[in-house]
């Protein structure tokens, strides 16, 4: 969550069109001047399409300006153009085009986690703390401070819900989706890592994010004793055996260990051991097709 900010006003201003006009305008500005938003979720990589915006950087400049907000404890915060910020530091500028706008924490947050869910490639870790960020400033914008505890906790459960209803309709994501997304940061880092690297899959990970963190970097040793990734199956039973108290890691290692279904269902023959029973210019369909003409 960012750290709290105070609103920057400036002298004189009448409040009109006009000067809320003014105060957006496209300008430059240093890059020693700007910072990342304060736990923003999405991640800047060093990678291929961070290569190609540099070099485009380098031919044309930065097109798209950076969005920011003035820090009162100095510089600005960046909203939305992390990676432009980064890619322009790579290529060594030394300012870049910015519109500042005046926002407080969470319109803050909320225009931050929306400029930047429109990338294409969103890693499920980005998605899942882009979510939960959101909705926190969705609920906390319009609360009262002036009502009894019982009234406030009833509050607050119609706002959750209004929340994530408008975050739907908003984003086109079930509300059961959304939910589940934020379910994910309830995971440790060694584990989102691997459902970012699509080593455990999306469903599974949801399970998992039910277990207590000590059972989680347990889990780490059995899926690495079993040298697989869970199944949904698998997973819904080490949650069972969370809520039951009796998630050991010697229980984990024993439903890791399993076959699984989809295992049951394959035969698998390594292509160097059929090699030496079949001219080198068999495809792989030709062998199948041959095995099973003598099978049969």
């Amino acid at each position: 969550m960012a750290k709290a900010k105070t609103s920057i006003t400036t002298e004189n201003r009448s409040g009109s069109a006009a000067d809320a006009a003014a105060k957006e305008q496209r300008t430059e500005m240093p890059l020693s001047d700007l910072h990342p938003f304060e736990g923003h979720p999405f991640k800047v990589l060093d990678d291929e399409l961070m290569e190609q915006t540099v070099e485009s950087i380098k031919q044309i400049g930065v097109v798209s300006p950076l969005i920011v907000r003035p820090d009162p404890e100095g510089g600005f915060e960046i909203l939305s153009g992390h990676r432009r910020l980064h890619a322009a530091q790579l290529a060594g500028l030394e300012t870049v085009p910015v519109i500042v706008k005046e926002m407080d924490d969470d319109a803050a947050i909320i225009f931050m986690v929306d400029s930047n869910l429109q990338r294409e490639n969103i890693l499920p870790s980005e998605r899942a703390f882009s979510y939960k960020m959101k909705l926190e400033a969705m609920k906390h914008q319009g609360e009262r401070s002036d009502l009894q505890p019982e009234t406030t906790s009833r509050q607050l459960g119609e706002k959750l819900q209004t929340s994530v209803a408008v975050m739907s309709e908003e984003m086109g994501e079930s509300q059961r989706q959304i939910q589940r997304f934020i379910r994910l940061t309830n995971l440790i880092p060694e584990i989102l890592d691997m459902v970012d690297e699509k080593k455990i899959a999306f469903n599974p990970a949801v399970e998992l994010s039910y277990l207590k963190p000590s059972e989680q970097k347990e889990f780490l040793e059995a899926m690495d004793y079993a040298q697989a990734s869970p199944s949904l199956s698998q997973a819904q039973r080490l949650k069972k055996l969370s809520q039951e108290g009796g998630c050991t890691l010697d229980a984990m290692c024993e439903v890791m260990n399993e076959i699984k279904k989809d295992e049951l269902d394959h035969v698998t023959i390594k292509n160097e051991v059929l090699r030496k029973y079949f001219p080198k210019s068999y495809t792989p369909k030709q062998m199948q097709d041959t095995i099973i003409r003598l099978l049969e």
